[in-house]
């Protein structure tokens, strides 16, 4: 099936459901809202037209600035129609997207590495608890406004013979960079 009858068909299905559809360097991207996001995957999945049933990633783009903060990217692929499509989808940071584990399998570590990196609660989990970082951890380290160092700092004592964690001391909460270059104009 050609992606233009696959924009076709998805306007036609989707229209009222969807807020866009793009296609770049030939793949569909879809932009939902995040109350319609578990449907659509599942109509994707099970529908004969499109037989997404493979889910390669979930990840997500941390825009710091943006009111809608978040955005949760969903990754799959159709073997049988040989086609990838991303739905994406924009959330402030106290909205919790609903779990797609019943769906795909391989969503429960992936949603799990969401929670413990970025603070997106993922609601209808079925085991909900840090994966990458350590339980007494602080914070979500992919999270653009979390210290570069971290909130801790673990160092070995000689005095009492053992590892010791102390609080940092940091100058600044977030860092701004500035990419303009100094030599640029410069005369």
């Amino acid at each position: 099936m050609l992606k233009i009858d696959y924009i076709f068909l998805l306007k036609k299905i989707l229209i009222n459901r969807l807020d866009s559809i793009t296609i770049l360097n030939e793949e569909i991207t879809l932009n939902v809202p995040i109350i319609n996001l578990k449907s659509i995957i599942n109509f994707l999945k099970r529908d004969e037209s499109f037989l997404f049933k493979i889910l390669i990633d979930i990840f997500v783009v941390d825009y710091f600035q943006s009111e809608n903060r978040f955005e949760v990217v969903y990754s799959l692929l159709s073997l049988k129609y040989d086609t990838r499509i991303k739905l994406k989808a924009r959330i402030d940071e106290f909205t919790p997207v609903f779990s797609i584990v019943s769906l795909f399998l391989n969503a429960n570590w992936l949603e799990r590495e969401i929670w413990d990196m970025h603070g997106i609660f993922i609601d209808e989990h079925p085991d909900l608890r840090r994966i990458l970082t350590d339980y007494g951890f602080e914070g979500y380290p992919l999270r653009k406004d979390f210290p570069v160092s971290g909130y801790t700092e673990s160092r070995y004592d000689d005095s009492q013979k053992r590892v010791i964690s102390e609080l940092l001391e940091l100058s600044q909460e977030l860092r701004i960079f500035n990419f303009n270059s100094p030599w640029k104009n410069s005369t």
